[in-house]
């Protein structure tokens, strides 16, 4: 499980919120850190921020799709506008939430990620 969100506060409550379901968790504040991590390992979520400065959360799907990895992520943002929504699900988020974002909510979309996911689909 990764959270990338620019607001240290916002990656701390997350954490202890997603810890608390007995998930492993890493955070990350900006997006480039996040991608870089990927090289020593897969998470099986990805929480991530939309508006970040340098890589935003668009950006860094559209990085994650040009490496070929599809990993589930849930989009959260504090500024939702139809063409963000819009362009974070063309750009395969699994979900998108508006902050603050109910814990519940969150962990019941984490888990319909994951369980969604390419990887963890019944062979037909």
């Amino acid at each position: 499980m990764a959270i990338v969100d620019d607001e240290e506060s916002v990656c701390r409550a997350l954490g202890r919120l997603i810890r608390s379901a007995e998930l492993d968790v890493e955070t990350y504040t900006n997006g480039a850190e996040f991608l870089e991590s990927l090289e020593s390992h897969s998470p099986d979520c990805v929480v991530l921020d939309l508006n970040m400065p340098s890589l935003n959360g668009i950006e860094v799907q559209e990085a994650l799709a040009e490496a070929g990895l599809r990993l589930p992520t849930v989009v959260i943002t504090g500024h939702d506008t139809d063409d963000a929504r819009a362009r974070s699900l063309k750009a395969g988020a699994a979900a998108y939430l508006r902050k603050p974002v109910d814990d519940q909510i969150l962990l019941d979309t984490i888990a319909a990620a994951v369980a969604a996911s390419p990887g963890n689909l019944p062979a037909h």
